[in-house]
């Protein structure tokens, strides 16, 4: 089965190799080949690879196991969130995390940017008083 689909990958890379070259219309999005078991489907734009049979005159397609398997990993993992986010919504929780500074982180920033406020001040006022013809002048 592996090999079926290996040989059908790389059968449809010789085949996209050879089309573009050619000068004819853009492919579809499917790509079809017929393996041993059926019809292998590729969908060129997001390179999964489903496993098609004919059945009461329609094609059934079907994820491969490897696609399956990831999928229902994904959906799983999904499931899980909802779980948790309905279990806080029922439960007032907040979903977000309160990532707020303590107090103490808040003073000393305050203190940090009032030093630095107070000594730019200083500048200024310096700058204010200082004469402007004993200032070097700048070439």
């Amino acid at each position: 089965m592996k090999r079926a689909i290996v040989l059908l990958l790389i059968g449809t890379s010789f085949a996209f190799a050879g089309s573009a070259g050619a000068e004819g219309p853009a492919p579809g999005r499917y790509s079809m080949q017929k393996s041993e078991t059926g019809i292998a489907r590729l969908d060129t734009q997001t390179g999964e690879v489903s496993l098609c049979q004919e059945k009461d005159a329609q094609l059934v397609c079907r994820m491969a196991a490897d696609e399956r398997a990831a999928f229902e990993q994904e959906l799983d993992l999904l499931t899980k969130r909802v779980e948790v986010l309905e279990k806080a919504a029922k439960s007032g929780d907040s979903v977000a995390k309160q990532d707020l500074p303590a107090e103490e982180e808040i003073d000393r920033a305050m203190g940090i940017m009032e030093r630095m406020m107070r000594r730019f001040m200083d500048i200024v006022k310096d700058l204010e008083g200082s004469d402007p013809a004993q200032e070097p002048q700048k070439t």
